[in-house]
């Protein structure tokens, strides 16, 4: 597989004089495409920190991010602006759609941003809500339905525009058990189906379980990395919390 992202000693401080706080210290990876890559670590380890440099909401301090050879760390705000629009998926805790439209008008609403034509944005949105299993809920308001709905109608959303790589910040965090097994499905199937690249920032073991690749952030640097290779989840999950025990994060999981 060809190298898709390339992290190269990224950096990220705070502060100023002697009041610095270094949240992100000489991180490099690389994520294939296709891959579907998770980061764990205790809280202030810099994992969100990182997506939020790899998603071009922040700016690195230090260091470089390129996109199949696209270095984002040397684009001006608009060249940022656009890098993000054509390139970039993104998935929250919070769903973060607009209440005012229906679930179908929510996955539109970004390729029209896009200037697609009214027939292509009609046939990729029909298509999504059927891979996702929301087709019935199509003309509901989000306020109209389920939790784990409108985060499959995110991910459609956010797989609309045909993005290098999908950014996910802890998704099953405000989803009961049901849904969250269902969204963490819905991801290895656009993972194994649809080929998609998938970031995914969580600090639940269960969550991690269904990546193929986990970086351990801990004081803002990797301290281990996991391949799941043949293991069945279960054993890919008895690792992950072996490793969490070492890191301070949280080892339960409730999913």
């Amino acid at each position: 597989m060809k190298e898709y992202i390339k992290v190269c000693d990224v950096e990220k401080y705070y502060g100023k004089g002697t009041y610095v706080t270094k949240a992100v210290n000489r991180v490099s990876f690389q994520v294939e495409k296709g891959e579907f890559m998770g980061i764990m670590g205790p809280s202030g380890s810099g994992k969100s920190t990182l997506l939020n440099m790899m998603a071009t909401i922040d700016q690195v301090t230090a260091g470089h991010i390129c996109y199949d050879g696209v270095d984002i760390t040397e684009l001006n705000d608009d060249g940022m602006s656009d890098f993000r629009k054509d390139n970039l998926g993104f998935i929250f805790q919070d769903y973060n759609l607009l209440d005012t439209l229906t679930l179908e008008e929510n996955i539109m609403l970004g390729m029209s941003l896009h200037h697609r034509s009214k027939q292509e944005i009609t046939k990729t949105t029909k298509k999504l809500l059927s891979v996702l299993g929301i087709e019935e809920a199509a003309g509901k308001f989000p306020y109209e339905v389920s939790g784990g709905q409108k985060q499959r109608c995110a991910c459609a959303r956010a797989l609309a525009n045909d993005p290098k790589l999908i950014l996910a910040d802890e998704p099953t965090g405000a989803l009961d058990s049901k849904s969250s097994r269902m969204l963490l499905e819905t991801f290895e199937m656009m993972n194994q189906k649809l080929n998609s690249t998938i970031l995914m920032v969580t600090h639940d073991a269960f969550s991690a379980s269904y990546c193929k690749r986990i970086l351990f952030l801990k004081d803002g640097e990797i301290f281990q990395e996991l391949y799941r290779g043949n293991k069945t989840k279960r054993e890919f999950l008895n690792d992950i919390l072996d490793v969490l025990s070492l890191t301070g994060g949280d080892t339960e999981y409730a999913k």
